[in-house]
């Protein structure tokens, strides 16, 4: 059976521890009286990330793991995922499509026991069966552990440094497990800031919900998911595979290739952006705008958006390896598109 929801908190008391864009651009101004005299800025790149945090969900797979996957790759993310070793032995297809998705996945204990209650053999045999059986399904060995319930002590930890782990709690409760609100969660993600990580969990339908808005105030704050570094436990920038999974591609599947993003033609109201991809002829482009921006019109790509609108995902046409748009700034003229992935293939 799989792992029971909410299980990961802390009990009570003992809580602790995101050219032709010229004519396109006239065509743009036409269309919406075009009288504005357009000021038109040096290239500049789109938005970085002026941050990370780390995603986590504990207690999977489930059978709500192809859902929460699909929520995710949806809109741009990607997540480490503290498995629970008998759950990845009952379920090693969903373990597999995690790792397919971009995911980083992680060590949870075996079947989520009171693990400071253990004796060091029976901690390291426990850490051991769960990271064999992580690796068996998916072919990456775990270099994060996350403790049940937060409950941790010098010994546990000492075990899971033994076996190439670092321990990892969290900075944020999403409080998902004791029947959180879709807008609380939510609420509490807005609290996390650059290297913080959330706790959220597997299998449960308010948290997937809550993903979409999630992602946009994390963008709205130039903030993005990263991966949680197993040197210092803190989230920092993907780096196409790391936490663990050096063959892990970023959502989308297939290999890596590099979207550069410019702002050529700025007006008062709105702006263009052209975006050039270079490593694949073929590719998948995740984008992040921040709100109440909206893009008006587009170029040279196949645009899809994510129910919050603030998520386009563009896709090679044979148009060409520069696809573009135009936003309207909406009141917010400081904020520009934020690149969060690119997808060869």
């Amino acid at each position: 059976m799989f792992g029971r929801l909410g299980s990961t908190h802390p009990p009570a008391g003992s809580r602790r521890l995101a050219h032709t864009a010229r004519l396109a651009a006239l065509a743009t101004a036409v269309a919406m009286g075009g009288v504005a005299i357009a000021v038109t800025a040096a290239p500049s790149s789109a938005a970085a990330c002026n941050g990370y945090v780390g995603l986590t969900f504990d207690d999977g797979p489930t059978g709500s793991t192809s859902a929460l996957l699909n929520v995710l790759r949806n809109n741009g993310v990607r997540a480490t995922m503290f498995n629970v070793g008998q759950n990845v032995q009952n379920n090693r297809a969903a373990a597999q499509a995690q790792v397919a998705a971009g995911m980083w996945v992680a060590n949870h204990s075996w079947n989520h026991a009171h693990m400071t209650t253990m004796s060091q053999s029976q901690m390291q045999s426990d850490l051991s069966q769960t990271s064999s059986a992580i690796q068996s399904a998916t072919g990456v060995r775990p270099q994060l552990f996350r403790p049940p319930y937060g409950e941790t002590n010098s010994t546990l930890q000492s075990v899971a440094s033994s076996l190439g782990m670092r321990q990892v709690l969290w900075d944020v409760d999403s409080q998902d497990w004791n029947g959180a609100s879709v807008s609380a969660i939510v609420s509490a993600a807005g609290r996390l800031q650059n290297g913080q990580v959330i706790l959220m969990h597997d299998g449960i339908q308010n948290t997937q919900n809550a993903i979409p808005q999630i992602m946009a105030n994390l963008t709205s704050r130039n903030l993005c998911p990263g991966m949680i570094s197993p040197s210092t436990g803190r989230a920092v920038a993907p780096d196409g595979g790391g936490g663990g999974n050096p063959t892990t591609p970023p959502p989308g599947g297939g290999g890596s290739c590099t979207a550069t993003a410019t702002t050529p033609n700025v007006w008062g109201d709105r702006y263009n952006t052209s975006v050039t991809v270079s490593g694949a002829s073929s590719w998948t482009v995740v984008i992040g705008i921040t709100s109440p921006q909206r893009v008006t019109t587009t170029w040279n790509g196949s645009f899809s958006w994510d129910s919050s609108g603030t998520v386009m995902t563009v896709r090679s046409n044979g148009s060409g390896n520069t696809f573009g748009f135009t936003t309207m700034m909406n009141g917010n003229s400081g904020a520009r598109p934020q690149i969060r992935s690119c997808t060869a293939g």
